[in-house]
């Protein structure tokens, strides 16, 4: 039952939760913003800005190397490491593409071999087997009825090289198959992949390169984006003439020298230029196109994406397709590069091409990455090669050299992941 006052109307029962929240402090609770510090701004303007970190580590390394070996600022050193930039960063823009669907391809550089292979096979050594009548039956190893005759006829380049873009394009849609329809983990598909692919190429080849000089003879377009712009000198020593060479299309175009006997100081190559151009194609179409959009928001989360309504299945099937098919044309720049074709050929592209993609911030988890910052990365192996080279530094140091950068450059984007936290 209620008191009541003396003129009736009820009193007001006070619990002890009210009794004591008068004495309670009113001060209103506050945090210290740890937002403004200058470690929390660098994070996030890093993050927003993944190409800067590449960029600012290539221009510290070119100080650096410089600094150490006078050298290597010369035009000479610079040229080599441009050289080396291409078939790394033709391989690296592949590889990106797949990270950024949170999946790796160990497998890519044996792609690239196998398309060279196909290549110089079929333009230069061996060429293709068709049968002159109809014999479909020698395809598989019979005989031919009738008295059909079986001939090997050698490919134009532009068709040997078509085929093996079309090779390479075809193994990487094996690996995309296998991811998407196998469910497997990309690691241990293309880890697989890797294994049948260098059985293949050896299998192929027969464990035997292709020489400079038959690839010269029969298919020297084969070559063509080892030529490029050159810096060149006049070979006499009592001529002081120097100019540009332009070579790649015939006889070389000679600039700004009285003599055609030159020396080449510097180059840069067509295939450096095809860089250029593949890396701004793939940078609009990830940018600017509803594709690209969705390799980003693979990556980011496969499961949103789907109930978003993207296609996942199909795209990583097409990511893996593409990124086969640039290590096919790779195979095209590696001829030039190297002038020969071997099976055993670029072992460490692999591991380059991985290293290239981290330092170039494109996180190994998907969804976040840059092409620019590839080509970067990519320049910043060479450098590292080049640099390491002039100073004398032994092969399994620029291995180490090479590894720590990984491990700085993971490290590095577990870091920028915690701005988001």
């Amino acid at each position: 039952m209620s008191d009541k006052t003396s003129n009736g109307a009820p009193t007001k029962t006070i619990s002890d939760y009210e009794a004591t929240l008068a004495k309670a402090d009113t001060a209103v609770a506050s945090f210290e913003r740890d937002d403004r510090t200058i470690v929390h701004i660098l994070r996030n303007f890093l993050r927003r800005n993944p190409t800067m970190i590449p960029a600012l580590i290539l221009v510290l390394s070119v100080l650096v190397f410089g600094m150490l070996e006078s050298r290597f600022l010369g035009m000479g050193a610079l040229s080599t490491v441009m050289k080396q930039v291409t078939v790394t960063g033709f391989v690296a823009l592949a590889q990106t593409l797949i990270i950024l669907t949170a999946g790796i391809d160990l497998s890519v550089g044996a792609i690239l071999v196998v398309s060279s292979l196909v290549m110089g096979s079929t333009a230069v050594t061996t060429g293709v087997a068709l049968p002159t009548g109809f014999g479909p039956m020698e395809f598989f190893g019979m005989s031919l009825p009738f008295g059909v005759t079986f001939d090997r006829f050698i490919l134009p380049v532009p068709l040997a090289v078509a085929f093996g873009i079309f090779v390479g394009g075809v193994m990487g849609m094996i690996n995309g198959l296998l991811v998407v329809k196998a469910k497997l983990p990309p690691f241990i598909v293309t880890l697989g992949t890797l294994s049948v692919f260098e059985a293949l190429k050896l299998w192929y080849s027969a464990s035997e390169s292709v020489r400079n000089v038959d690839i010269a003879e029969k298919a020297p377009s084969l070559l063509f984006f080892g030529e490029g712009i050159a810096y060149a000198k006049a070979k006499d020593p009592t001529l002081v003439d120097s100019g540009l060479v332009i070579t790649g299309f015939g006889e070389p175009k000679i600039f700004f020298m009285d003599t055609t006997e030159f020396l080449g100081i510097a180059q840069i190559s067509w295939g450096v230029f095809m860089l250029i151009i593949l890396a701004t194609i793939l940078w609009y179409v990830l940018n600017h196109t509803a594709w690209g959009r969705h390799v980003h928001a693979i990556g980011d989360d496969p499961d949103a994406a789907m109930l978003s309504g993207i296609r996942v299945g199909r795209t990583l099937i097409s990511v893996y397709t593409v990124a086969g098919l640039i290590c096919g044309f790779a195979a095209w720049i590696a001829i030039g590069r190297v002038g020969s074709i071997s099976p055993i050929a670029f072992a460490d592209v692999n591991l380059a091409s991985i290293t290239a993609v981290v330092i170039g911030g494109t996180s190994l988890f998907g969804g976040r990455g840059s092409i620019i910052g590839s080509v970067l990365g990519a320049m910043i192996v060479g450098v590292f090669i080049t640099g390491l080279s002039l100073a004398g530094v032994d092969d399994y140091w620029q291995k180490f050299a090479a590894g720590c950068l990984v491990i700085i450059a993971v490290a590095l984007d577990q870091w920028l992941r915690r701005a988001s936290q």
